[in-house]
């Protein structure tokens, strides 16, 4: 469920990225609300998804997310250059992405030690409803 919030958190980011284009300065009413307000829940959102999700991925899913939908909207809407280098850069991104997806959840046995867990341990839930004893 972290991970939709996130993907959630991140086109909102898109969003606002988008309309602060259009606010001018925030000198238009409309597209500068629309910002504020995006960005709000685009933060709210992703700090609820890092109560379970590592940090450095979650923002970094969070930024790319943005990023990737900033550009392509630049693309498609705004008439922005399609070199293919800049595609090839934001199918990078994508990947990275993709990647720090495939391979969240997997903590090192030194990251396990440093937080206190027992190699081997489930890192994720516990049964204990006040969670990991």
């Amino acid at each position: 469920m972290a991970w939709i919030i996130l993907i959630i958190a991140g086109i909102f980011e898109t969003v606002w990225a988008v309309s602060l284009k259009y606010s001018e300065g925030f000198s238009r009413l409309w597209p500068s609300v629309i910002t504020v307000v995006a960005m709000a829940i685009s933060l709210y959102l992703l700090a609820l998804s890092l109560k379970t999700l590592p940090l450095g991925t979650a923002y970094a899913v969070w930024t790319g997310i943005g990023a990737l939908g900033a550009v392509i909207y630049g693309i498609l809407a705004m008439g922005e250059s399609r070199e293919l280098l800049k595609i090839l850069f934001v199918m990078m991104i994508l990947g990275g992405i993709i990647g720090l997806r495939a391979t969240a959840g997997k903590a090192s046995a030194s990251e396990k030690t440093e937080q206190g867990q027992p190699i081997g341990s489930k890192t994720e839930t516990s049964d204990h409803p006040g969670g990991a004893r």
